[in-house]
């Protein structure tokens, strides 16, 4: 046996279950220390990006949008996936924060980048910081999107709401508690380029 931390987790095989139009889930066999193998599930994601849109003025613009999974309305900041083969993350985000919150930006930084749930999924989910921004008009979309509440929150606010539980999406209560490090701890954020090691790619690839 390896010492601990030295262990190669070998694919032994691999099998999809289901290939959707958002993820996938396939079934992996894992060697596991020792030799023996085990069964773990992977849910497959096109990853996405968040925006933490601040203005001049301190607040953040959030979204209330029902998310089914949960069966009800939530707070979040703007996001979307990154399901345009090729597009640039920083151009994804630019892109779902005119279509979500009718605002652009001058200046982009990268916040934090969260693992959804990485015991199963290989969700990541970007998250920028976006200032110096600019109204523009919003086209109406539909689903869910048509029916979503637009509200600039205070940073502080923004904070009592999720170290309170009124907000629960990780990339959102991330993003929030990553701005008010930057503004209130003096924190550089990293640049809008970045490098993301754990970007998702596998399921991007199937297409």
């Amino acid at each position: 046996m390896t010492a601990p931390g030295a262990h190669e987790f070998r694919v032994e095989s691999t099998r999809d279950v289901h290939i959707g139009r958002v993820v996938g889930l396939r079934v992996d066999e894992v060697v596991m220390p020792g030799g023996t193998t085990a069964r773990r599930e992977v849910v497959e994601h096109l990853g996405a990006v968040a925006i933490a849109a601040l203005g001049d003025d301190g607040t953040l613009t959030m979204i209330h949008q029902y998310r089914h999974a949960l069966g009800r309305r939530i707070w979040e900041l703007p996001a979307g996936l990154l399901d345009k083969a090729g597009e640039d993350p920083v151009r994804t985000a630019e892109r779902e924060l005119v279509e979500e919150a009718g605002l652009r930006a001058r200046r982009w930084d990268t916040l934090v980048d969260v693992a959804a749930s990485p015991g199963f999924t290989d969700e990541v989910v970007r998250v920028f910081l976006a200032r110096d921004l600019s109204e523009v008009d919003r086209e109406v979309l539909g689903e869910e999107e048509a029916d979503l509440v637009i509200r600039k929150v205070p940073l502080d606010e923004a904070v009592s709401m999720a170290l309170g539980g009124e907000l629960v999406n990780g990339a959102t209560v991330a993003g929030v508690l990553a701005t008010h490090a930057v503004l209130s701890g003096g924190r550089e954020p990293r640049p809008a380029d970045a490098p993301w090691r754990d970007r998702p790619s596998r399921f991007a690839s199937r297409s």
